[in-house]
């Protein structure tokens, strides 16, 4: 193996370690927490007061320090015994606070979701009633105007068949008119030829009458 990947390998297996190592931890219910430049109580303190629930970023585990980064981004050493691998107790129920409000406001949320929807769904209901109850009207509407279609159709077809009789009855009319003029012209001839024939009759009456008459003989004894 050359050095170069030697190192290179070298370099992989360190990182493995650190990211390995790099979880978190909290400082427990005290009230500051010292860090130190070396892991025990002979060492100086580089940085004080960090407060109780501050999270720390583990560098290195030692047998009863724990080397750790501060949020201000000090490097030391802090006694393990003071650690806690979760939050402290005030801060899970600050946590579980905050999440029972989410979770309380989200519940609210999907209240008045609810509500709308049911709002909505009642809306949709009485819109759905609304529209049967015009759908009903307009069938109703709809049958009304078929009917006086109908009745406007037989009407039209009892107006033409009257206006057909009436046409017949006046032809029927001019027929019997001319027929009757027919008549009277008929008649009218038939008396002028009666009148004429009784003047003639009375003409020859007359005429025959005197020849008819007995002639009265001359008495001898005048």
């Amino acid at each position: 193996m050359t050095p170069l990947r030697l190192v290179f390998s070298l370099l992989l297996i360190i990182s493995s370690i650190s990211v390995a190592q790099a979880r978190t931890v909290w400082v427990d219910d005290q009230l500051y927490l010292p860090v130190r430049s070396g892991a025990g109580s002979q060492f100086r303190i580089i940085e004080n007061a960090v407060p109780s629930g501050t999270p720390l970023e583990v560098l290195e585990v030692g047998d009863s320090y724990t080397k750790v980064r501060t949020p201000k981004g000090t490097e030391g050493w802090v006694s393990s015994q003071y650690l806690s691998n979760q939050p402290i107790a005030a801060d899970r129920l600050r946590t579980a606070t905050r999440q029972l409000e989410e979770t309380r406001t989200e519940l609210n949320q999907v209240s008045e979701q609810l509500a709308t929807v049911t709002e909505e769904r009642n809306n949709l209901q009485n819109s759905e009633s609304s529209l049967s109850n015009r759908s009903e009207e307009l069938q109703e509407e709809l049958q009304r105007i078929q009917n006086i279609a109908s009745d406007s159709i037989n009407l039209e077809r009892r107006n033409r068949e009257l206006l057909e009789d009436n046409q017949r009855l006046r032809n029927d009319l001019e027929v019997l008119t001319a027929e009757n003029e027919r008549l009277e012209a008929s008649k009218d001839s038939d008396f002028m030829l009666l009148g004429a024939g009784l003047v003639l009759g009375g003409v020859l009456l007359a005429l025959l009458v005197p020849m008819l008459k007995p002639t009265r003989k001359t008495d001898n004894w005048a």
